[in-house]
């Protein structure tokens, strides 16, 4: 069977949600299954990285899709003409697109719907094309993974999709993440200029909720009489004029990384204080099974799939108060039990997460397709 998927975000220098998912389901599918021949379609030249096997062949085809008319130009003729070209028999797409036009059969992921439930964090071109063509995508594909219980219940409620058509496969996370010594953990905050500090990682979106956690860390730190932790943010705007406003008081506590590579983001999570990770609308978050893979408590949002993820690794607040957020960054600093017991409860919960396992799910998806066509 000769199987096309989308990795268009498989991108040399700057991996990202979609392309670290792609990346990490891809490879082992690819690897953990030769007896099938993989066509792997990107949008620019390909790193030699992104060669996962004999059995891949790695395709480019232009235009590089990172507008709206961009991806239609590119998975309505592009991609739909390059399907037929190689003979795919069945395409997987892993960031939720597909091609309407293609007579191909296609399964694609579909992260979460934030773009339905609050457009406005999006520029309106980008909620556009989400709004109008993700319904129609739903409505194509043979079947939907998801990566979450909250998403499977959000699309069939939101696109009227047969539940039994919405399988889900929850995310991974790199098997890098480890607790680190404090011999390591010292050295690191050393040669960083750090103290303790809370951690935020993520997309600089309206929705990770980064300036009401801001905000939170100012009510904190005054409570407490300016106490010796800061806050550490990780991430980078997601949409060019997202401003967050750091007010003057805790301007000096607050450190903006931008985007870290995979071996900084490990040492910078396995040596925080705690993971404050409080987005209103999420998908999965990732970043919560990295701290509890390295015994880093949380304070997460309660809100759509954070409380499946985190289970009882987390304490919890509404997202929407800052005040709750301030008392759940509080309770962290004051109680060294929790603390110690959030800690626990992570690294024994971080094991019904691996990217192994989220592969075989999505194989097991893609193999009755691949039965149906023989």
């Amino acid at each position: 069977m000769k199987i096309g998927i989308n990795t268009r975000f498989l991108l040399s220098n700057k991996m990202e949600g979609f392309g670290w998912y792609t990346y990490e389901v891809v490879k082992r599918i690819v690897q953990n299954h030769p007896e099938h021949s993989f066509v792997l379609f990107f949008d620019r030249p390909v790193d030699p990285k992104f060669h996962f096997g004999a059995n891949a062949t790695e395709i480019v085809i232009g235009p590089q899709a990172r507008h709206p008319f961009l991806y239609l130009i590119w998975f309505e003729f592009s991609l739909r003409k390059a399907l037929k070209k190689h003979k795919i028999d069945l395409l997987f797409s892993p960031d939720g697109s597909l091609s309407l036009l293609s007579n191909v059969p296609q399964i694609h992921v579909i992260h979460d719907l934030n773009f339905e439930h609050f457009p406005k964090d999006l520029p309106w071109l980008v909620r556009w094309y989400y709004r109008t063509f993700f319904p129609k995508y739903a409505e194509k594909a043979k079947k939907i993974i998801t990566v979450s219980i909250a998403s499977k219940n959000d699309i069939s409620k939101t696109y009227h999709i047969e539940e039994s058509n919405i399988i889900v496969a929850w995310n991974g996370a790199s098997e890098l993440f480890n607790p680190i010594s404090n011999v390591d953990k010292d050295q690191f905050l050393t040669q960083n200029g750090l103290g303790d500090y809370f951690l935020f990682v993520g997309s600089l979106h309206p929705r990770k909720n980064v300036q009401r956690l801001i905000n939170a860390f100012e009510k904190f730190q005054k409570e407490h009489n300016f106490p010796d932790i800061d806050l550490v943010i990780v991430g980078q705007p997601m949409w060019k004029g997202h401003k967050i406003e750091i007010p003057e008081f805790v301007k000096s506590k607050i450190r903006f990384t931008g985007h870290l590579s995979q071996s900084d983001l490990v040492k910078y999570i396995s040596s925080a204080f705690a993971l404050t990770y409080v987005p209103y609308f999420e998908g999965f978050g990732i970043p919560l099974v990295e701290s509890m893979r390295c015994g880093v408590p949380i304070l997460s949002g309660d809100k759509t799939s954070l409380p499946e993820i985190a289970g009882d690794a987390a304490i919890y607040c509404n997202p929407f108060d800052v005040n709750q957020i301030s008392e759940g960054m509080s309770r962290l600093f004051i109680e060294q039990d929790l603390r110690l017991r959030l800690s626990e409860n992570g690294l024994i919960r971080s094991k019904l997460f691996s990217w192994d396992i989220t592969a075989q799910e999505v194989w097991k998806v893609i193999e009755v397709e691949i039965q149906q066509l023989s």
